[in-house]
């Protein structure tokens, strides 16, 4: 039976890390959950890290503990043919992406088409899910620090992503401070609304219903827009209830 295409956008947080809490649990077996299988296959995408083993290896051990079989596809330098590439996305339950450069990833994905492979991995009912640039990169747009990596002092800068979902994201709205005051900045010249998660919050989208989840109960989501001059933050309460996908993305106030 095809599942619904379904995504689980991660603003933020720890999964475990030496010296860390595993921060963002209740939404990751929430994913895994939406697989519908004993034993999900689930393939991890670490382009925007630079394939960073260490990442890769912690990814494999924490969702293998949570019941995955888990590969990783490693896109920097490979010499896989496309068909491969494909076969590994289109075969998975679940497809991860991993933190880091959105920029650098979400170029690298267009070269090899990759965007389009996910495309159509999603339309077929696989659960796409991410963190961070993996979370940015099923929105048309993206509040992106991918060139604070050159320069610290950079701004943070709109990158384009997929389009899946048509509004702009901005993760990491609480630990990082400049993200509120550049993202009401970027919006003034952005169409739609923007959705924006702190660390430990998701944005799940199955079919064309959505809810916001946490694993933290101070954290919090929400949509943000202009209108008649007036910039509007809206907080979005987490819910067991789903909400219209096309009410969430107006720029009105969700009942």
């Amino acid at each position: 039976m095809k599942r619904e295409p379904t995504i689980i956008a991660i603003g933020g947080g720890e999964m475990g890390r030496p010296g860390t809490k595993r921060e963002t649990l209740l939404i990751d077996k929430e994913i895994v959950r939406l697989a519908g299988k004993k034993k999900p296959t689930l393939l991890f995408l670490p382009t925007a890290s630079g394939d960073h083993a260490g990442y890769a290896a912690l990814v494999e051990k924490y969702y293998g503990g949570l019941g995955c079989a888990v590969e990783t596809l490693r896109l920097i330098g490979t010499t896989l043919p496309k068909e491969r590439i494909a076969a590994k996305i289109l075969g998975a339950d679940i497809v991860y992406v991993g933190g880091g450069n959105t920029l650098k990833m979400m170029k690298l994905w267009r070269t090899l088409g990759v965007d389009r492979m996910l495309k159509q991995a999603h339309a077929s009912g696989t659960v796409m899910a991410g963190l961070s640039a993996g979370s940015v990169c099923w929105f048309r747009d993206g509040n992106s620090d991918s060139w604070k990596s050159v320069n610290p002092k950079a701004p943070y800068i709109k990158v384009r992503g997929l389009g899946i979902l048509p509004a702009l994201h901005c993760p990491h709205y609480d630990t990082e401070k400049e993200r509120v005051a550049s993202l009401k900045k970027m919006m003034r010249s952005t169409p739609g609304v923007a959705i924006a998660l702190e660390n430990c919050t998701a944005l799940e989208v199955v079919g064309s219903a959505c809810r916001v989840l946490r694993s933290k109960k101070t954290a919090n989501a929400y949509k943000v827009f202009w209108s008649r001059g007036k910039y509007h933050q809206i907080r979005l309460e987490p819910s067991e209830e789903f909400m219209p996908l096309k009410l969430l993305l107006s720029r009105s106030a969700p009942r």
